[in-house]
């Protein structure tokens, strides 16, 4: 499976950009703020049907606009042809086509086309807050799982509604608990069912984990993930009932998956706290390479690849271990970007691969030769 081509319109400085790709390696270079991410952000959401880095739909709308819109050709298995079109009109709602043809839902689209994205901020997933590692395990799970990401949906929509009746009862001083025991036992019996699913995942990831992080490293450290829930005791509906009076002060729901967290360890240790900036970003990339390996047994081919600023992100040796993985052609079709021509080309010219360079400026695309 591979991109064969994408057309970006009026997405954030692309006025009108229309591009065809190697199947194997393209390298996006360009300044800071050329529009070499806005490129892969296109990508990321032809696959999951949202930014992987505005929150809001509408900040990609180009200044002054009222919509954008994205359009990517893939040739999948078989040599199938899909087309994927993404439309965000300011004030309306988002809308995914697949061949033409608008999808009811975008939830529907998600794991159609696996993709992993590396990022500068990823060791924020170390350092951030447990919503972020939540969101990542979670759209991590949703590309494997639809049956997940439906429950997950589900689950979101019930403790919205939980949490929205506990604020009811604190401003009219009147309770139906009925009510509340209803929205109780949705989110109790979803709660445990998606645990068990993310925990899993985790038995699943760990070897591989370890695997990518000691041959990235090349230290004997050992490193895991913990999976902190409640929502695995025994004992979790009693529990979840014994917080309800916290829930009546509080006005929020205390118990639930949407509690949990996953601790990143080396050795016994969490690694925001004894890890060094190298073993933290070694972790990651670890971490995001056990993802794709993930994804390519459970989908039989190898998910689209997005490394963003990867050589100003890492040192020598981590460029040189990453690069060893592509020159095996570890990976399927890859997309980089770079601020500078220079280094990424040096880097790339000793690989035995098809690689397509593309200049940045101002928004503007031109093809590198």
């Amino acid at each position: 499976m591979h991109l064969k081509s994408l057309e970006l319109l009026q997405f954030k400085n692309h006025e009108k950009t229309r591009l065809q790709f190697s199947s194997e390696i393209n390298c996006f270079v360009g300044l800071n703020g050329s529009g070499k991410t806005n490129v892969l952000d296109g990508i990321h959401y032809l696959s999951l049907t949202k930014s992987a880095v505005q929150s809001s739909d509408s900040l990609n709308v180009q200044h002054e606009k009222d919509f954008f819109a994205i359009k990517g050709q893939f040739e999948l298995a078989e040599e199938k042809q899909l087309e994927v079109r993404c439309t965000v009109e300011l004030g309306k709602k988002k809308q995914i086509y697949q061949n033409g043809k608008a999808l009811a839902k975008t939830s529907e689209h998600v794991g159609l086309i696996p993709l992993v994205l590396i990022a500068p901020d990823d060791t924020e997933l170390i350092k951030g807050g447990s919503d972020g590692r939540r969101k990542f395990f979670d759209g991590l799970i949703s590309q494997l799982d639809h049956t997940y990401l439906d429950q997950l949906i589900r689950y979101h929509h019930f403790l919205k509604q939980r949490n929205a009746l506990l604020k009811k009862f604190a401003e009219t001083g009147r309770r139906d608990l009925t009510l509340l025991d209803n929205y109780d036992s949705e989110l109790i019996e979803l709660s445990i069912v998606l645990a068990a699913r993310r925990n899993e995942l985790l038995a699943e990831m760990a070897p591989l984990l370890q695997s990518h992080y000691s041959e990235i490293s090349q230290g004997q450290e050992l490193v895991s993930v913990i999976y902190e829930t409640e929502a695995l005791r025994p004992d979790f509906e009693d529990y979840f009932k014994s917080l309800r009076k916290k829930d009546l002060i509080t006005k929020n729901s205390n118990a639930g998956i949407h509690k949990d967290d996953f601790g990143f360890m080396i050795g016994e240790h969490p690694i925001r706290k004894i890890g060094s900036q190298g073993q933290q970003k070694s972790y990651i990339i670890a971490l995001k390479l056990a993802q794709f390996q993930i994804f390519e047994k459970e989908k039989g081919e190898k998910p689209i690849l997005l490394l963003d600023d990867i050589f100003d992100k890492l040192d020598d040796l981590r460029i040189a271990q990453m690069m060893q993985l592509i020159s095996q052609h570890t990976f399927g079709q890859i997309f980089l970007t770079d601020a500078r021509p220079e280094r990424s080309k040096k880097i790339l010219s000793k690989l035995d691969s098809a690689v397509s360079f593309f200049s940045l400026k101002e928004g503007v695309v031109s093809i590198e030769t």
